[in-house]
């Protein structure tokens, strides 16, 4: 089934996709066990870091053969891309879904460029997502506002023909400051004025009953990121300094197992 399809069905269902940013094999295992074990499907997710770290061809090789191993119904998609061309090899590599992030640019830019990756993954049979609005990104101000104008929403996803929207309610990318309190009354609104598959980012760290809550009010796929390389990385350096021990076979697997459990706890939060 392609993602479109997907989407449509948990749309519909009053579900979400739980989108999982990978980053190295271990961290796709995680992923991939914890989706067999439940049998949930899941997006994996690659961002132009995570390529320039693996290799785009290396990535897609590594994320398909775990598909095929797992068995699990899974999609790759290009995260936060900024750049048509970047957005033109992924597809050329075989991915299933991008997303162009244009939201910086003043709205009328932002359609311009985004009805342009549109056109170009139509020949793919692609899903394309978008954002609308100030998500901030690691290492921007969550001070600054910029949330998504429910006025912009029709006018945005007609004039582009993007299949999903990432909306800007409250998350941001990264690491939490204080508790966020999501604008549900914005989504609401939103959900009632586009049949876009609406998406939340910046969702590590974000209460499960905000979580929750954000599902049945018309998000239709939740991105993760930041909590999978915190639960990762946290436990590495926990390990390696409790410990002589030189086999990366034997330090990583505790790391692993964690990742597991936190994707089995995620995807039951939005998937089930």
């Amino acid at each position: 089934m392609k993602l479109i399809e997907k989407l449509k069905e948990f749309q519909e269902g009053q579900k979400a996709l739980l989108a999982t940013n990978f980053y190295n094999f271990e961290t796709l295992k995680g992923i991939m066990e914890a989706a067999k074990e439940i049998q949930l499907p899941v997006i994996l997710q690659l961002t132009k870091s995570s390529i320039q770290y693996m290799g785009l061809q290396n990535a897609v090789a590594l994320a398909r053969s775990a598909i095929e191993y797992y068995r699990v119904e899974s999609w790759i998609h290009l995260d936060h891309a900024d750049s048509y061309e970047l957005i033109e090899q992924c597809l050329k590599a075989g991915l299933d879904s991008v997303m162009i992030d244009a939201s910086e640019f003043p709205l009328e830019k932002n359609i311009e460029i985004t009805r342009r990756v549109v056109k170009l993954a139509a020949n793919y049979g692609a899903n394309v997502e978008a954002e609308l609005g100030y998500v901030a990104k690691l290492g921007q101000s969550t001070d600054k506002t910029g949330y998504t104008e429910p006025g912009d929403v029709d006018l945005f996803v007609n004039a582009t023909g993007v299949n999903a929207l990432a909306v800007a309610i409250g998350t941001a990318h990264g690491n939490y400051k204080e508790k966020p309190k999501l604008d549900f009354e914005r989504l609401r609104k939103i959900s009632q004025i586009t049949d876009a598959f609406l998406v939340l980012h910046g969702s590590s760290g974000v209460p499960d009953d905000q979580i929750i809550k954000a599902v049945e009010f018309g998000v239709c796929k939740v991105n993760i990121a930041t909590e999978i390389k915190n639960t990762f990385m946290y436990n590495i350096k926990k390990l390696v300094n409790q410990t002589d021990e030189i086999d990366l076979r034997k330090v990583f697997p505790p790391a692993i197992d964690l990742i597991k459990e936190l994707i089995i706890k995620k995807l039951r939060l939005v998937s089930m």
